[in-house]
């Protein structure tokens, strides 16, 4: 899990937030780096595919390596294939080759997390589920350092050294990436293909549809009821304080005037400490007081966090406060993550493990995803202060979400037993 989940986690930030770092210094405007978040919707729908990841076989590699390593296998191909091809061009000069390489990441990254969600899932029962979900959010973390920290730390040490913007050096520390995405490939091909779920096999293809689409969302909403609402409105809207704001966190450094070293040596070290201390934290802490709890404390410290970025945007080139403010948001996106990896994972029927987790983590990113589109509109109209402290507004009725459900759950397990 800690290196799968490396793997998952790394082409996340070089599409997203590593890619608007070489956009802004690329001279690519704000308003264009915000739309081109929507790449990223790419993950919001990727429960549409998920069915097939859950019943089809790829033609020789599922004979090879079972159903879940195959397709870990085909969507890390994508991946490499996407970041090479990243890696060939220059954003200033072929913006959209670049847009049409990172929809390729995109989509086999979305698709190695739908692989990956149902491997996890499927390796263990539900009582491990939390601890699996704490050791692969410590890989998809250092990954995300990895994917940060380390692009810019590469590409600082591969430039021609004029001190002006050098396509090469990003083209350099991109291609390390796609290498960088063998971890994920040695590791599957490692690790041991988990026991085959066994569903129900179609007796023609209008049964084969209604048991790949249909079934799995219906379980769900007859298992949950009315409470899936509410369950639903939830995953949605969790992480959209992190998700908007994160969109403009690179341009904001590149704007402020801190190097890419500077950026790279607090993510990297600061970071990585604090992140490995947010995943255990929010590891222990879930086993120990539920995952509820520990869902209402982590959205509570994401919004905190954020504010923290809202003051650091009016002390100019702070290095000091740069430290605080993204070792305080790395433990606090530690410790909601985890929890929330063990919400979602609860919450699925391991019978159809990739096609609910999908669903959850896709609904997870769409509507954040689509609201940070406009985050660079928002920058250029009010400013960085004003957009940070509207992230973390946003997530306010997050927490009551969280206490209705914790409320509602409640009742309706008292009205079961009776």
């Amino acid at each position: 899990m800690l290196f799968l989940g490396f793997s998952a986690g790394l082409p996340l930030l070089l599409i997203l937030g590593t890619l608007s770092f070489w956009l802004r210094e690329a001279g690519i405007d704000r308003s264009t780096i915000g739309y081109l978040t929507w790449v990223g919707l790419i993950y919001a729908f990727k429960w549409m595919w998920a069915p097939l990841v859950d019943r089809l076989q790829i033609p020789l590699l599922t004979k090879l390596f079972g159903r879940r390593r195959s397709w870990l296998l085909f969507a890390q191909a994508l991946i490499v294939i996407g970041l090479v091809g990243m890696s060939s061009v220059d954003p200033k000069l072929e913006l959209n080759m670049v847009v049409w390489c990172a929809l390729l990441v995109a989509f086999g990254s979305a698709t190695q997390d739908i692989a990956l969600d149902a491997f996890r899932i499927e390796s263990a029962n539900s009582d491990h589920q939390a601890a699996l979900a704490a050791t692969y959010q410590t890989g998809y973390r250092l990954a995300l350092i990895w994917a940060g920290a380390g692009v810019l730390w590469l590409a600082a040490r591969a430039e021609a050294g004029s001190g002006t913007y050098d396509p090469g050096a990003w083209q350099f520390a991109y291609l390390c990436m796609a290498a960088s995405i063998g971890v994920g490939v040695l590791t599957t091909l490692l690790s041991k293909e988990p026991a085959r779920v066994d569903l129900p096999k179609a007796r023609n293809a209008k049964a084969w549809l209604h048991q790949t689409l249909i079934e799995p969302f219906a379980e769900f909403i007859h298992r949950y009821r009315w409470l899936a609402i509410l369950i639903l409105s939830l995953i949605a809207v969790y992480r959209i304080s992190d998700v908007v704001m994160g969109i403009m966190a690179n341009p904001f450094y590149v704007d402020m005037g801190y190097t890419k070293d500077e950026v790279a040596a607090v993510s990297k070290v600061f970071g990585v400490i604090m992140t490995l201390v947010g995943a255990f934290i929010g590891g222990v802490l879930t086993l120990r007081f539920g995952v509820l709890r520990i869902l209402f404390l982590g959205a509570v410290l994401s919004a905190l966090s954020n504010l923290l970025f809202a003051w650091l945007a009016t002390q100019g080139h702070d290095l000091q406060g740069l430290i605080w403010v993204i070792s305080v948001d790395n433990l606090s996106s530690g410790i909601a993550s985890a929890a929330f990896i063990a919400f979602l994972s609860a919450l699925t029927n391991i019978r159809y493990s990739a096609t609910q987790y999908a669903l959850f983590s896709s609904m997870m990113l769409l509507i954040p995803k689509w609201l940070a589109g406009f985050s660079g509109v928002f920058v250029d109209s009010f400013g960085y202060p004003a957009f940070f402290y509207g992230t973390a507004i946003i997530g306010a009725p997050v927490l009551l979400l969280i206490w209705a459900t914790i409320h509602f759950k409640v009742v309706q397990i008292k009205k079961d037993s009776d």
